[in-house]
């Protein structure tokens, strides 16, 4: 018997007794998967929840990827609606991308001009916010700032930007 075969046969009796223990007695029919549980109150809900309430803030959705987004809408009638995507903050990575896109608007956009600037001051209220919270800063939360960081001053520089913010000096490649 090749070890092919063997893989077949074991493949054939896992799918047997899957079969079997999903079925329901008696009645020959399969049981529905399980629903899904809530997802169980995290240390970050009620960040969360502060922080959408504090700065009327509207999550569109949550992302899977560690990347982010913050805009606002104004409607004909004049009322603004406050809005992000960024990841559930489940550790501290996703923790600071979430509290920069709040940053935004915690700052106010257009506030700080170039917006690489902006940029540099989202992360700095996202990481006072996670001194405030005792939420740890690791190095990786420090390295994704710096990078994304420098990114923000290569663009604008690529964009024309002739001098470069004071703050913004040390991430200049």
């Amino acid at each position: 018997m090749s070890g092919r075969t063997d893989v077949n046969v074991l493949a054939r009796w896992l799918r047997e007794m899957l079969a079997l223990v999903h079925r329901a007695p008696g009645r020959g029919e399969l049981i529905p998967p399980a629903v899904k549980p809530a997802k169980p109150a995290g240390r970050y809900d009620a960040m969360v929840q502060s922080m959408k309430e504090r700065h009327g803030i509207s999550v569109r959705r949550w992302r899977n990827s560690t990347t982010g987004c913050a805009w606002q809408t104004t409607y004909a009638d004049g009322t603004v609606r406050r809005w992000i995507e960024s990841p559930y903050p489940k550790g501290p990575m996703s923790a600071a991308v979430f509290l920069h896109e709040v940053g935004h608007h915690a700052i106010g956009f257009n506030r700080y001009k170039p917006r690489c600037l902006e940029e540099y001051m989202a992360w700095q209220w996202a990481l006072g916010a996670m001194n405030e919270l005792g939420i740890v800063i690791t190095p990786r939360v420090r390295l994704r700032v710096e990078h994304a960081l420098r990114y923000a001053v290569a663009k604008a520089k690529r964009r024309g930007m002739r001098q470069v913010p004071m703050e913004l000096v040390k991430y200049v490649g």
